[in-house]
């Protein structure tokens, strides 16, 4: 395609963006989009997947039957055959009638799956099935179904990660990869970013009756070189937040810095600092790191007790008074952390006081470990993970490092629903 006919399919989809990397994505789109290719569309989260399933769609022999996405990582693991394939009556104990699935519904049409990535094991079974033979069952039926579906998927995860971590099946991976799409990230395609935070903030200006924000060229300079971890989506949000709270409509470098999140990585914390973590590294590794940490900690709380209680030892034998009324005082003072991740006791950091008889004194001093069980801080971290993006989960499983569908088997483990 020339970039004329480039330029066609990005008004008719509302695409924005010079980049050459973007112009090729929509390139091989339309020229796989007359095929029964499967295509697998990979990118970060909020890069504008959902765009490419349409226009293969459109500009397809499909494009007057139905086109169905469904969304794979919002669907809990126990319905998600349900949906897909649908169900017999009697089935399960919720299934009161017979149900079409969507791949019985897009029967002729286009099914886009996305976040692929999250499908479980089982399912992906039933989806290679599909991909290779075109059949399918009905869950509690035995029942083969034929359909003839163009398969389009996208996902955020690296797949040859989970294949290696035996998250992704291969054979489907083969299957869904047989023409792959890359959509570049924001900050890949720097000259695009002005070009959206003017259209955004036309569009906001349309919809809120105001006029329309420009930038400082100072500003603008930092809008290109911020990181945006979120992409198109980010820009959007970070556009709209300005567009409705500030009053001057000509946005200094100062007053964009307020809305731009500081940029951060993924850190493990510990108590010697941070451990930075590659986002590739597993969950499982991590607890490895955890339980080394506890178990030292523990080692020296052992060697601390055993000191001071030499010191409480000595101080009977070397000081001779009436026996007083004693209470034991609890020192439970947590280890710096960021945040606290355990509390661990401390030793005071006083020496012991000799009085007289008259005198009450603290005279046993107990000292309490608290449990350094790893359930307890991984439910801890998930509890504090959620806490910090107001119970967004997505947000909560990137700061994690783990899958949503992790996190929320964790939630129900931990009964934090």
């Amino acid at each position: 395609m020339d970039l004329k006919e480039i330029q066609t399919v990005k008004q008719r989809f509302g695409i924005i963006g010079l980049s050459p990397a973007l112009n090729r994505a929509i390139d091989t789109a339309v020229q796989v989009a007359n095929t029964d290719l499967s295509v697998l569309i990979q990118g970060e989260s909020g890069v504008g997947k959902e765009n490419f399933p349409q226009i293969i769609h459109q500009y397809s022999a499909r494009k007057h039957n139905k086109y169905i996405a469904v969304n794979c990582g919002a669907i809990p693991e126990g319905t998600i055959d349900s949906e897909l394939f649908g169900h017999e009556k009697g089935a399960f104990t919720s299934a009161t009638s017979d149900r079409k699935g969507y791949f019985e519904e897009a029967n002729g049409g286009t099914i886009f799956l996305d976040e692929v990535g999250e499908l479980p094991l089982s399912t992906q079974v039933r989806l290679l099935r599909v991909l290779e033979a075109g059949e399918f069952m009905r869950v509690g039926s035995s029942k083969v179904q034929k359909t003839d579906v163009r398969v389009v998927a996208a996902t955020n995860v690296n797949m040859l990660q989970a294949i290696a971590d035996g998250r992704f099946r291969e054979d489907l991976y083969y299957r869904l990869n047989a023409v792959p799409i890359h959509i570049p990230p924001l900050r890949e395609r720097k000259e695009d970013i002005p070009l959206l935070f003017r259209r955004f903030a036309a569009d906001f200006a349309d919809k809120y009756q105001m006029p329309a924000i420009k930038l400082t060229p100072e500003a603008e300079n930092s809008l290109i070189n911020y990181n945006w971890r979120g992409n198109i989506r980010q820009l959007k949000n970070v556009t709209e937040q300005i567009s409705v709270i500030e009053q001057d409509r000509e946005i200094s470098n100062a007053t964009l810095l307020n809305y731009l999140p500081q940029q951060y990585e993924n850190h493990l914390p510990t108590i010697f600092g941070h451990v930075q973590m590659h986002e590739e590294k597993s969950f499982a590794t991590e607890r490895e790191i955890l339980y080394q940490v506890l178990f030292d900690m523990k080692k020296d709380m052992a060697e601390m007790k055993k000191v001071i209680a030499e010191l409480m030892s000595n101080r009977h034998a070397d000081t001779k008074t009436q026996p007083i009324h004693t209470e034991p005082t609890i020192y439970t003072t947590p280890i710096h952390k960021t945040p606290e991740e355990f509390n661990i006791v401390h030793a005071p950091t006083h020496q012991p006081r000799f009085v007289d008889a008259n005198t009450a004194v603290e005279d046993t001093e107990e000292y309490v470990e608290e449990s350094l069980s790893l359930t307890d801080a991984e439910r801890d971290m998930i509890i504090r993970a959620l806490e910090k993006y107001n119970g967004n989960r997505r947000r909560a499983a990137e700061e994690l490092n783990i899958s949503q569908r992790t996190l929320y088997r964790r939630i129900k483990e931990y009964g934090l629903e």
